[in-house]
């Protein structure tokens, strides 16, 4: 049993790569990857209304992010380290799960990844079209971007006061194309020293 494992939460706009970190991360040091996309989609995705879907979704994703957050928890306990993908797109949103972390005396290492719009566009429609080991529901081009322009990144203070780590996960005309480029958080520190 180790309480003294973090747990990693992983967040970033549509398509900047986050499941693909997150699986990678996990492989990397064991870890269990939890999407709430993944599970959104296996538990809800067949019960969706042909209309009001934005408060139909929200009620659903506040309940399915606090029963991961108990799940993560779970996890540590047992001595496995809990990578969250929680799609907390908007300050407020990670402001709580922060809060949490806090409450529970977690060490909360974020990791922030983006990419170029267009970029994380194209990755989308392949995701969509390819259905690989990251996909969990389709995502229409005007879904994008409404999710797109949901997204607020971090700014200066909560960079510096969660010690953010950001990856940028476009590809390098240097580097593999499957890299990602971890950078320190605004502050010059290490991330999460």
């Amino acid at each position: 049993m180790s309480r003294s494992l973090p747990i990693h939460l992983i967040e970033g706009p549509v398509g900047a790569g986050k499941s693909t970190f997150a699986a990678q991360l996990a492989a990397e040091m064991g870890g269990v990857h939890l999407a709430l996309d993944a599970w959104f989609a296996r538990l809800y995705s067949p019960d969706r209304p042909p209309a009001g879907v934005m408060p139909w979704y929200m009620a659903r994703k506040d309940r399915l992010v606090d029963l991961m957050w108990d799940h993560a928890l779970a996890l540590r306990v047992a001595g496995v380290t809990p990578i969250l993908e929680l799609g907390l797109v908007q300050r407020q949103a990670r402001a709580e799960i922060y809060e949490r972390a806090r409450l529970a005396a977690v060490h909360l290492r974020v990791h922030v990844l983006d990419a170029d719009r267009e970029l994380r566009r194209e990755r989308v429609a392949r995701r969509n079209a390819e259905q690989g080991p990251t996909f969990s529901m389709v995502v229409p081009d005007a879904v994008f971007d409404l999710a797109s322009d949901a997204w607020e990144p971090p700014d200066l203070f909560e960079a510096e006061e969660r010690h953010i780590e950001f990856v940028d996960t476009a590809p390098r005309a240097w580097a593999p194309a499957e890299s990602l480029t971890r950078r320190r958080s605004p502050t010059g520190t290490r991330p999460n020293d």
